[in-house]
């Protein structure tokens, strides 16, 4: 099986491509070529038998779909985008990547399928930002997209070309749309929601961060670990039992900031909460004011797609998987 991972350099692709190295199999499909591609360059993942393909390129620039599809990958794991606050501070680069870029992808497999029936998986990452308040808590399944940012809206198209393209018979699509990805390893990034991770990763190694918003702000999380799951869930899985209604909300943990903070209390104590500033961002906030509390997530878990249950679980498996299991 020939793996092709987009976005393989960020924190979820390298994950992934870690996990399929690791585990040489998709499934019970052996994995015999990863070609893993980002726009600053990607890295072989440890214990890896079969052949690695790095490329660097930008998935929104001409040609660049059409050559990444030349190998015909099996499984297409679209992981790129301009995260949420460099969208909304950037409007042309958001929609050049996260929508311009995505369909350049489409329509690539598209020809493809049209000129040899090349009919690949595609696993498409999408967003929680899809939706926008005034919103129910839980949200439905079924409830209507209404993003109320750029990044959203583009996911949401995108959503929609993913739709239309497997109902057309191009490809055999899948879009999952994310919870906030907590406790992110590294360092910050530019996604609005990065606070969300940074009040618990670094007083974890001793280290102060901005908290920019109010304790009673509640929101939808996952852990890395678990956001790998449901990429390779989805791509394994019997696509029949999705239908046609083929991006699904995944399955996560509805917290406040106030209860992020009272577990990170119960696993690493006082010293580590003291750590956390609190410092007002309005638009930060302005921005959280239309993001999701949580979602019932039913057609997911019916599904078979898993997620943790609270937040010491989240925060363990930060320590486990990024600290060596120690404090």
């Amino acid at each position: 099986m020939h793996i092709l991972i987009i976005g393989a350099a960020g924190m979820v692709g390298r994950k992934l491509a870690g996990r399929l190295a690791r585990d040489g199999a998709l499934g019970e499909a052996p994995v015999e070529a990863l070609t893993l591609v980002d726009v600053v360059p990607p890295e072989t993942p440890d214990g890896f038998a079969g052949r690695t393909v790095l490329e660097t390129g930008d998935l929104s620039a001409p040609g660049t779909a059409q050559k990444l599809i030349e190998g015909r990958p099996d499984v297409i794991f679209h992981l790129a985008a301009i995260v949420s606050g460099e969208a909304e501070l950037d409007f042309d680069k958001g929609y050049r990547i996260n929508l311009d870029g995505t369909r350049a992808l489409f329509d690539a497999v598209r020809a493809a399928h049209e000129a040899d029936g090349y009919f690949p998986r595609i696993v498409f990452t999408s967003s929680i930002a899809v939706v926008g308040a005034p919103l129910p808590f839980p949200i439905p399944d079924e409830f209507h997209t209404t993003p109320l940012t750029s990044y959203g809206t583009q996911k949401a198209i995108c959503e929609l070309l993913l739709s239309d393209y497997t109902r057309r018979g191009f490809f055999d699509g899948i879009g999952i749309r994310l919870p906030t990805i907590c406790i992110r390893p590294g360092r910050p990034n530019a996604a609005a929601s990065g606070f969300f991770s940074n009040i618990l990763r670094e007083p974890l190694v001793g280290q102060e961060a901005v908290l920019p918003v109010s304790e009673d702000v509640r929101h939808w999380h996952t852990s890395p670990r678990s956001a790998v799951g449901f990429l390779v869930h989805a791509a394994t899985m019997d696509l029949s039992q999705v239908g046609p209604r083929r991006n699904l909300s995944m399955p996560g943990l509805s917290a406040t900031v106030g209860e992020q903070i009272e577990a990170l209390r119960r696993v690493a104590g006082d010293g580590a909460v003291k750590l956390i500033r609190r410092e007002p961002d309005e638009m930060i906030a302005r921005m959280c004011a239309g993001w999701a509390p949580g979602f019932e997530a039913k057609r997911a878990r019916e599904l078979g797609f898993v997620a943790e249950t609270s937040f010491d679980e989240i925060i363990r498996a930060h320590i486990d998987d990024e600290l060596g299991g120690r404090l």
